[in-house]
């Protein structure tokens, strides 16, 4: 299985089928490597790739992430195994711990210690499975310790909300050999007050989530860069803005600092899927 340098990170659950299936021949038709999709209260994980790879060819789709409290390890191994069984190799499973409201609020499960957690659900992944070492398993890791255990149990790392900063530190911790999918958000527009409206809209829901906000804080930012909706400095290094050089340029320092996949985010008003693919299309050749 290989993953190619560049791929998309779309929320898909707003999406309908038809327009769930435009995305994918978007992304297919330019010649990105991978679609990475969310799993929180729209449609569940495992059902959505089905989908998403029976409309597409080429296109490696990854779950980033797959809740491990949506379902039990053998049916996340299951669901790994047939989907990548059905469709020529072409599934990563991205697996983690999610967010306590998203645990104990919405599932009603216990949130537990998130290394513990993830160390004793991948052992049951992994049970009885032939070529282990081998599985598309990449964890959501942010911290340090998480990035231990995703170098030492799976093919690498999906980190999400993060800075080349960060991109650096994680390198460092998984070694080689490992992917490094990164994720990335991106708008084509060059008005700085519009751009940073954009970026405070799509990241508040993400500003009030612990394990965020501790990670950022690990990686330079103050409480005060995180307050009120973000300073302009955690906007401007969070949401890479301006015209397309300018942000292949912020995309390619990823890659500088050691990304082997970066997975691009685009950010635009609601519903306007034109500029979503117009950003697809000027992106493309980062």
């Amino acid at each position: 299985m290989t993953l190619g340098p560049l791929g998309v990170w779309y929320s898909t659950d707003k999406l309908n089928s038809a327009q769930l299936a435009s995305l994918v021949g978007t992304i297919e038709k330019n010649g990105y490597s991978a679609l990475w999709y969310p799993e929180s209260r729209g449609y569940e994980s495992m059902s959505l790739a089905g989908y998403l790879l029976s409309k597409s060819e080429k296109l490696m789709i990854g779950s980033s992430i797959a809740n491990i409290y949506a379902r039990d390890p053998f049916t996340a191994r299951r669901g790994m195994v047939s989907l990548n069984d059905l469709y020529g190799g072409r599934f990563i499973l991205g697996l983690g711990v999610s967010h306590i409201p998203m645990v104990e609020g919405l599932r009603g499960h216990r949130y537990d210690k998130p290394i513990p957690a993830m160390r004793a659900y991948l052992d049951g992944l992994y049970k009885d499975l032939a070529n282990a070492a081998d599985a598309p398993v990449v964890l959501a890791a942010l911290g340090p310790k998480m990035l231990a255990l995703s170098a030492e149990r799976t093919r690498g790392a999906v980190p999400y909300n993060v800075t080349p900063r960060h991109t650096a530190k994680a390198a460092a911790i998984l070694g080689a050999n490992k992917w490094l999918a990164v994720e990335q958000k991106v708008t084509i527009e060059t008005d700085p007050a519009r751009a940073r409206e954009l970026g405070r809209k799509e990241l508040a829901r993400y500003l009030v989530l612990p394990n965020y906000r501790n990670n950022w804080l690990r990686d330079g930012f103050s409480e005060a860069d995180l307050a009120d909706g973000g300073s302009d400095h955690f906007i401007d290094s969070m949401v890479l803005w301006g015209d397309a050089a300018t942000v292949k340029k912020g995309l390619r320092a990823h890659f500088d600092a050691g990304a082997t996949h970066v997975c691009l985010q685009p950010v635009h008003a609601d519903g306007d899927f034109a500029a979503r693919d117009r950003m697809l299309a000027a992106l493309a050749d980062t």
